[in-house]
C-alpha cells in the first residue's frame, strides 16, 4: 500500500459500504479523489497552539515550487541532485507520525525536531534524522534546520498551552536566548497578547528570518482533510440539525476571536465553549453539565483560518470523550478539519450510535436519510 494512496480509499469505502448507504459511499468518493488530485496542490502547514493546541499546518505558499509532491521537487548539489529536505517539528498525538509516514512516502529526506514530553518516539523510525528538542528552545531548532540545509518546514501535533499558566511559565523551560528575544513583547513588555495565532506567527516569522518557510502540513497529507459529507449511518435528527446550525455560528465566533474551535450546545442552548483547556475536556465539561446527554458538539476553522497551524483536528480521544460525555452528534467543517484514522474512527462512532457529519456551511446538510442508513427504531 506505501505509496499507494488508493489502495487505502478503496479499503475506506468497502468499510463504509459494509456499514452506510450511499450518503457515507459518496463521501469516501470525495475523499478519494482529492487524495488523487493530492499532487497538484501548491501550499502546505505546524500544529502547535490550541492547546498549544497549535496545530501547526500550513506552509507557507511562496515556499514550495512545484507543488508539496517531493518527488517532483529534487535539490541539486552540483554533482547530483537529492530528494527535498523537509523539517518536522512534532507535538503531541498521532498526527506527526501521520504526516512523517506521507513525507517518507513521497521521497522527502525528514529531519523531525521533536518535542520533549510532547512528541511520539516512533518517528525516529520513521524520519531520516530524529533530534528532541525543548519547547522553549527556538534558537537551537533554527539551527539544527539550518545545519541540515532545510528551507521548507512544516508543524504538526499539539503542545498545550496550559504549560505556559503554569508557576514559573516559560521560565521553567530554560529558554534560549532567542527564544527570550523572539517573546519578549509577549511576556515582558506585553505589547502582544497570548493568543494562539499570535504566538504562532510569532513562531513561524522568526523561522521566516533564517529563510526557513513553514507550511500546511496537509499539503503532504491532504486525505486526512475530511470531505463533505455524512460520515457514518445515523444522521442527526431534525432538532439536532437546528443545533448544528445554531452551533455553527457560536463556533464560528469563538474562532474569529481566536478563542477557542469548539462549542456544545442542546436545544439551541450554549452548554460548554473551549478556551486553553481544548476541545476534549470541553466535551467533558458539557456531558457533567447536561447529565441527560443527548447533546451536539459543533468544531470548525476559523473565518481567518491560516492553515499552517491550528488546523482543526479529530482523532479517537475527541470520540471517546463524546461517547464518555453523553453526546450525540458532531459536525465539523469539511476541507478545513483534520480526521485521523477515519475508517477506525467511523467504525467506533456507529457502534456507539453517533452521527457525525462534515459540512462546507451549517446550511449545507449531506445527503438526505434513505432506509438503509436509519437506525432500525
Amino acid at each position: 500500500m506505501e505509496g499507494n494512496p488508493n489502495v487505502e480509499i478503496r479499503n475506506k469505502s468497502q468499510i463504509r459500504n459494509e456499514e452506510c448507504s450511499k450518503p457515507v459511499a459518496r463521501h469516501v468518493t470525495n475523499l478519494a479523489s482529492r487524495s488523487r488530485g493530492f499532487s497538484d496542490l501548491g501550499h502546505s502547514d505546524f500544529g502547535f497552539v490550541s492547546y498549544f493546541d497549535i496545530r501547526i499546518s500550513d506552509f507557507a505558499r511562496d515556499s514550495v515550487v512545484g507543488g508539496s509532491d517531493c518527488t517532483a521537487m529534487p535539490i541539486e548539489t552540483g554533482r547530483r541532485s537529492e530528494p527535498p529536505r523537509v523539517g518536522l517539528i512534532a507535538g503531541w498525538g498521532r498526527y506527526p507520525l501521520l504526516v512523517a509516514e506521507a513525507l517518507k512516502r513521497q521521497g522527502c529526506q525528514t529531519f523531525c525536531l521533536g518535542v520533549v514530553g510532547h512528541a511520539d518516539p516512533k518517528l525516529a523510525e520513521v524520519c531520516d534524522d530524529f533530534r528532541w528538542g525543548g519547547l522553549a528552545k527556538f534558537g537551537r531548532a533554527i539551527r539544527y534546520f539550518r545545519r541540515n540545509r532545510v528551507t521548507r518546514a512544516t508543524m504538526a501535533g499539539k503542545i498545550f498551552k496550559t504549560l505556559l499558566f503554569q508557576r514559573g511559565g516559560w521560565i521553567r523551560h530554560l529558554p534560549d536566548l532567542r527564544t527570550v528575544r523572539m517573546f519578549i513583547p509577549h511576556f515582558l513588555t506585553r505589547r502582544k497578547d497570548l493568543r494562539d495565532d499570535t504566538l504562532l506567527r510569532t513562531i513561524v516569522d522568526e523561522f521566516a528570518s533564517d529563510g526557513i518557510r513553514f507550511g500546511p502540513a496537509t499539503d503532504y497529507a491532504p486525505e486526512l482533510l475530511v470531505s463533505e459529507g455524512q460520515l457514518t449511518c445515523r444522521a442527526p435528527t431534525p432538532a439536532q440539525w437546528k443545533d448544528v446550525e445554531f452551533g455553527w455560528r457560536i463556533a464560528k465566533e469563538l474562532g474569529r476571536l481566536d478563542i477557542g474551535q469548539s462549542v456544545a450546545v442542546k436545544d439551541q442552548a450554549v452548554l460548554a465553549v473551549e478556551a486553553i483547556e481544548g476541545t476534549d475536556a470541553c466535551i467533558r465539561r458539557a456531558g457533567g453539565l447536561c447529565k441527560a446527554g443527548g447533546f451536539t458538539v459543533v468544531k470548525t476553522a476559523k473565518p481567518q483560518q491560516d492553515m499552517r497551524f491550528d488546523v482543526p483536528t479529530v482523532g479517537p480521544g475527541t470520540l471517546e470523550a463524546l461517547v464518555e460525555a453523553g453526546a450525540s452528534v458532531l459536525a465539523v467543517e469539511a476541507d478545513k478539519t483534520v480526521v485521523l484514522d477515519e475508517p477506525q474512527l467511523v467504525e467506533f462512532a456507529n457502534r456507539h450510535k453517533l452521527a457525525i457529519v462534515a459540512l462546507k456551511t451549517a446550511e449545507a446538510r449531506p445527503g438526505a436519510k434513505t432506509p438503509a442508513n436509519v437506525e432500525a427504531a
